[in-house]
């Protein structure tokens, strides 16, 4: 199991930019794929993005391909979620999962653990 703590998160005009970090505590944070999830208010939470445990491999949901980069340093157990020409409907909360597997993946339900969140706050 891993412990994670996301920040990084506030209140930007669109068009601006913000970067997440997501820190893990625990052992072997380099085995797990790591992703990023968003909720807004009233919504499902859904996939925003994920990388592979080295990185060597990402995946984008459309709506933020282009605008969002995923990365990670695994020497700072850290993984960032870099969010460029933020748009208000970007507004939720972000939340970092870690999942147990080398490879990433879109689906909520593969991930074993979870962050408390950041809320990311996009006015027009």
């Amino acid at each position: 199991q891993v412990q994670l703590v996301e920040s990084g998160g506030g209140l930007v005009q669109a068009g601006g930019s913000l970067r997440l970090s997501c820190a893990a505590s625990g052992r072997t944070f380099s085995s797990y794929a790591m992703g990023w999830f968003r909720q807004a208010p009233g919504k499902e939470r859904e996939f925003v993005a994920a990388i592979s445990w080295n990185g060597g491999t990402t995946l984008y949901a459309e709506s933020v391909k282009g605008r969002f980069t995923i990365s990670r340093d695994n020497a700072k157990n850290t993984v960032y979620l870099g969010m460029n020409s933020l748009k208000p409907e970007d507004t939720a909360v972000y939340y970092c999962a870690a999942r147990r597997h080398y490879s990433g993946s879109s689906h909520l339900f593969r991930y074993d653990d979870w962050g408390q969140g950041t809320q990311v706050t996009v006015s027009s």
